[in-house]
């Protein structure tokens, strides 16, 4: 079989499986999940900042959150993301805190079902430690967030400090925080799929494995968000006269319906890959399972 048809053929594989595994539903799942999920978790964002001392910071890592959403979409959002982040809470440990943790972990978990059914492996493990789990996750993510943005705030004065040694290299400042900042953010995006398709699903996958759903996962996206954002700069009138209020809520829903899609699509890729190169008789999730040894008789 010629390389060009081995792609083909898996390409296809994954597909039929994307289609198999009602991927298209899926994603909307995720992408409803994920918008759900966005305001409990700017809130717990916002209730952190304040517990060590700069709300600042929330609004810094907002911004930082959103750097690789298209302008055209980010910008329907800003308003409402600002007000949340811009509310005086003193809840950082009261129960409102804990409902937006419990309900910001939603996303994690959608994106849990969907790699689960794309890598064919059922899941053994009990709910509640799941649920743990995604909290866990909801919650580094806070923080990373926060130690992020806080490097983004430092930035201009390491800049300053940089110049007085080495004026000749470190000129602009303004250019080196916008390339920091979408740096910051790629790095950030990259490192957050590695963790979801590495360790969120049930059973083991290694680093070649899930690589080519990341890239596709990337650069489609990438080009996605590029060409939603053209789109919505010349048509994003029919929004507002179809859905008039709601329109920066479907705009932002139509977004992540889209990157969703993309996301399943890109487990289904690896999925497909594995498969591929298994020998016979062994099935998908036999190759994925947690035991990397068998028991002694």
């Amino acid at each position: 079989m010629t390389p060009l048809r081995a792609v083909f053929r898996v390409a296809l594989d994954a597909f039929e499986r994307f289609l198999a595994d009602d991927g298209w539903a899926i994603a909307s799942h995720i992408a409803l999940s994920s918008l759900m999920a966005l305001f409990p978790f700017l809130i717990v964002l916002t209730s952190l900042a304040g517990f060590v001392g700069s709300k600042d910071l929330a609004d810094q890592a907002a911004t930082l959150m959103l750097e690789v959403w298209p302008v055209e979409v980010a910008s329907t959002l800003s308003g409402e993301i600002h007000d949340v982040l811009t509310t005086t809470r003193g809840d950082a440990l009261t129960i409102g805190a804990v409902l937006a943790v419990y309900f910001a972990s939603n996303g994690v978990e959608s994106f849990r079902v969907a790699l689960n059914r794309a890598y064919g492996v059922t899941e053994p493990r009990a709910w509640y430690w799941l649920r743990l789990e995604s909290i866990g996750y909801t919650l580094v993510a806070a923080f990373t967030a926060l130690a992020m943005a806080f490097l983004i705030v430092l930035g201009p004065l390491l800049i300053a400090t940089a110049r007085r040694y080495v004026p000749l290299v470190i000129e602009s400042s303004e250019g080196l925080l916008n390339v920091a900042r979408y740096g910051v953010a790629t790095a950030a995006l990259i490192a957050a799929l590695f963790i979801l398709h590495a360790f969120l699903p049930a059973g083991r996958r290694s680093f070649r494995q899930i690589l080519p759903g990341i890239v596709f996962t990337f650069v489609a996206s990438l080009v996605s968000g590029i060409g939603f954002g053209m789109y919505l700069a010349r048509f994003a009138g029919n929004y507002v006269s179809m859905y008039a209020g709601l329109a920066s809520v479907i705009i932002a829903l139509v977004f992540l319906y889209f990157i969703a899609a993309i996301f399943v699509a890109g487990g289904e890729l690896n999925a497909a890959i594995i498969k591929a190169r298994l020998p016979r008789g062994v099935s998908l999730a036999q190759a994925q399972t947690q035991e990397r040894a068998e028991t002694p008789a």
